[in-house]
């Protein structure tokens, strides 16, 4: 009877393992691309994708733990990451991700790290494969899942800018509130992946894979019996398209960090072989521009690498070249600190003034130019700066802050009542290896990273004057029309879009604060 009994469930239990479990649970269907995805419906689907594996073209990690270690460490660290590649390129690639994480992460504070949010989404967006994304738009709902990158680097580029729901990475070891560069067990990442597909296999039905073959996340699809895999090869990749700039998800017009190429491998050499001539050239260009007068400075300047073009219209020429010209109201866009010292290099004056909201100690004591810091109470501010006007030239950037993208901030409206004349002024300024501004480093050393560059660039153009309102304005109305027009006559000359965002917006998705700089 026994023996009966024995035999019996041994035949329960076959039965259960290889013939319900593979009806309730089919086997999925395995394709080499996702290119197909693009002809199917894909609104009721969710749709699992890695992000290193399926939708960035480069294979290479380097670079976005150069980003981190750079931004976040400093110099030094950035330079132990780039000196021990050599040596993380002949261990395995697991090994070589967490010796990469150490270096990048050991010891950096939790709360003060914010280049998941400000730094990385760039370099990420303009990584992205053209149709991978096109196959992930058509999807109901998607889920990016990292088997190597940290939670921190990928949450915020994926939900913020490819708008992904769910975002599964490696999680970070904190102690004390710092990272101990160590990422946590991969046994517990994978045991919440399996969890997640699991309620997504129960909520929607139709759950689909896309990953590629050299990396883990497809052996925990078939885990959970996905309908549906794709297998992205590296000759796909090399095929695809990069996401161009008007197709993002949402528009990249604020992003952090000094520097301004991606630093591949290659890069990173090129950065480091540069830096020690950097510095000595910013320096020899910083005691030049305070220290000789305009008529030498200029030329001098030039000859070291700087460049300035200044474009005029006639009528502007007219007014700037007139012997009975008085003090001018300048309004340009803000660019960098330096644009109303380039806009003095244009005028070949000294004799100019520019206020401020928010500037460093370090930076007002070196400016060569006049500046003066505004409280913020309307009526005070105003008579400050028609004073100012009656001394001599003045120059005002009514964005308040910096925007390093083609795109205008919403103009202050302060400045069309302090004069009846207002020449717009259009600059840009380029950055080749580093930005010269920044929203949560230290503003003293902006002017430095832009002179640090081999050619520190600017083109200053000054447009037609509009009327101002400083007297006909009974409703307060007129003076919002004539900021506005400003803005859309700088942002015509230079192709730029115009927004209503301010400064505040922009600080508050950098910085995590209002914009309020310290002074050191």
């Amino acid at each position: 009877m026994s023996v009966k009994i024995s035999i019996f469930q041994s035949l329960m239990f076959l039965f259960n393992r290889f013939i319900l479990r593979r009806y309730r649970n089919p086997k999925p269907k395995y394709q080499k691309g996702p290119s197909f995805l693009l002809l199917s419906d894909l609104s009721r689907d969710t749709l699992i994708f890695n992000l290193e594996g399926a939708l960035l073209k480069s294979d290479s990690l380097f670079p976005y733990f150069m980003l981190v270690a750079f931004e976040a460490g400093g110099v030094m660290r950035s330079f132990i990451l780039f000196i021990l590649y050599p040596l993380i390129s002949l261990m395995s690639h697991e090994m070589g991700v967490k010796v990469m994480v150490f270096v990048s992460f050991f010891g950096i504070k939790k709360d003060g790290l914010r280049a998941g949010r400000a730094v990385l989404p760039k370099y990420f967006l303009e990584d992205v494969g053209l149709e991978m994304f096109k196959v992930l738009r058509k999807a109901g709902k998607r889920i990016g899942v990292s088997d190597d990158l940290p939670q921190v680097m990928i949450e915020g580029f994926l939900k913020d800018y490819l708008e992904t729901e769910v975002v599964v990475g490696r999680e970070m070891k904190v102690v004390g509130g710092y990272y101990i560069g160590i990422m946590e067990d991969k046994t517990k990442h994978d045991l919440d992946f399996d969890e997640l597909v699991r309620k997504e296999r129960l909520n929607t039905g139709h759950v689909i894979g896309i990953t590629s073959f050299n990396t883990s996340l497809h052996r925990y699809l078939v885990s959970q019996f996905c309908q549906e895999i794709y297998f992205v090869k590296k000759s796909d990749k090399r095929n695809w398209q990069t996401l161009p700039r008007n197709q993002y998800p949402k528009p990249l017009i604020f992003h952090d960090g000094r520097l301004a190429i991606k630093p591949t491998l290659m890069n990173a050499l090129v950065l480091f072989m540069w830096g020690p001539f950097a510095v000595a050239a910013a320096a020899a260009r910083l005691f030049v521009s305070l220290c000789i007068p305009y008529s030498f400075s200029i030329p001098i300047l030039g000859f070291s690498g700087c460049r300035l073009t200044v474009e005029i219209d006639d009528v502007s020429s007219q007014k700037l070249n007139s012997s009975q010209r008085k003090g001018c109201l300048f309004a340009c866009n803000h660019r960098t600190l330096l644009d109303p010292l380039y806009i003095g290099f244009a005028l070949k004056t000294q004799n100019i003034t520019t206020v401020t909201y928010s500037l460093s100690r370090v930076s007002e004591l070196l400016a060569p130019i006049k500046t003066v810091r505004l409280t913020r109470d309307r009526v005070s501010d105003g008579k400050a700066m028609k004073k100012l006007l009656s001394e001599g030239d003045l120059v005002v950037c009514p964005e308040g802050t910096t925007c390093r993208e083609p795109h205008l901030l919403r103009f202050s409206p302060l400045f069309t009542e302090i004069s009846d004349r207002i020449i717009p002024v259009a600059v840009t300024s380029p950055a080749t290896f580093f930005y010269g501004t920044t929203a949560s480093g230290l503003k003293a050393f902006d002017p430095l990273f832009f002179l640090m560059d081999p050619y520190p660039t600017y083109t200053v153009q000054f447009l037609d004057p509009v009327s101002g309102v400083s007297c006909q304005d009974p409703d307060g109305k007129l003076k919002f029309e004539v900021a506005n027009h400003v803005q859309g006559v700088i942002g015509k000359a230079l192709d730029f879009e115009c927004t209503n965002l301010t400064r505040k917006d922009k600080y508050l998705i950098l910085a995590g604060n209002n914009g309020v700089v310290k002074k050191n």
